[in-house]
């Protein structure tokens, strides 16, 4: 059974099982013939209860959630298995294709976002941005970006971003190498190692949600941020479900596509990290397209 099978089980509700149900039926007789758990003889009479409707009661006491002394304990998913379900829908899913990438970042209660905007990416270099700046229209912007695609502090070609290592030890030392190289710098200077780990972790984030990376590197990028400890299902939300990170970022996946559809940390076009105040985040939506709005 693989994460997302593992995952859509847990989050099935059980039948009840058959000692449930004989307990139930034992328990149900008892008051009906007068048991040490019944008042009075007559009171079932009254009711006008018959055999058929004794046996619906049976399978409803079975069937009652508030009742699970007699049966397993509810179990809870944990926000690990969202994200290891997710990688294996993430792994599954099928590799687009288009002439734009495209990005839409909005508020995730539909209102308009103070951060929200969108942008169009081809290949090549050239970029298209619509947003607060360009009065709600579709504007090229005038430089072509020779590496248009931003990893956080790590700009790189579509071809350079596709190339990414697949395997979870290796991407993660290609991603601090790259940081480890890279001439960011914060408002206090260099990047120091917390500043590189931080940048690390937002690159995984990327990786999953606003970049065009493979089918296979964004189920390792699922995965290495299903390794950090601590991770907190804050359960179903729209489009997906609620995550907690140890950082303090949250995000709404969908195990059931691998998709990241909302997040509260998110990186712009040309780099920039935007933490979102809004609790409820904004809402993600990254995809290929041959469609340029006019």
């Amino acid at each position: 059974m693989n994460d997302l099978q593992t995952l859509r089980a847990a989050l099935a509700p059980d039948e009840p099982s058959q000692d449930v149900v004989d307990r139930s039926r034992h328990r149900l007789q008892n008051r009906i013939q007068g048991g040490r758990t019944a008042r009075r003889r007559t009171g079932w009479l009254a009711a006008g209860a018959g055999l058929a409707a004794a046996a619906a009661a049976v399978v409803a006491i079975a069937a009652i959630p508030a009742a699970p002394v007699d049966g397993p304990p509810v179990r809870t998913v944990s926000g690990q298995e969202i994200l290891l379900a997710a990688a294996t829908a993430a792994e599954r899913s099928p590799d687009g294709a288009g002439s734009y990438w495209h990005v839409k970042v909005a508020e995730a209660d539909g209102g308009a976002a103070s951060n929200g905007y969108e942008y169009w990416i081809k290949p090549d270099g050239r970029s298209w941005m619509r947003g607060a700046k360009t009065g709600g229209k579709v504007a090229p912007l005038k430089a072509r970006s020779a590496t248009p695609f931003s990893l956080v502090a790590v700009d790189l070609t579509l071809e350079q971003l596709r190339a990414l290592p697949t395997a979870p030890d290796a991407l993660k030392a290609w991603i601090a190498d790259a940081l480890e190289r890279s001439d960011a710098r914060t408002s206090a200077g260099e990047l120091t190692a917390s500043d590189r780990e931080q940048a690390a972790f937002q690159s995984l984030i990327s990786l999953v949600s606003t970049l065009p990376a493979t089918p296979e590197v964004r189920a390792t990028a699922f995965r290495l941020i299903a390794d950090q400890p601590g991770v907190q299902n804050l359960g179903a939300v729209p489009g997906g479900h609620g995550l907690l990170l140890p950082t303090g970022e949250r995000l709404v996946v969908d195990p059931e596509t691998g998709r990241v559809n909302g997040t509260s940390v998110f990186v712009t076009r040309d780099g920039a990290v935007v933490k979102v105040a809004n609790p409820a985040g904004v809402r993600i939506d990254a995809e290929w397209t041959n469609t340029l709005p006019e």
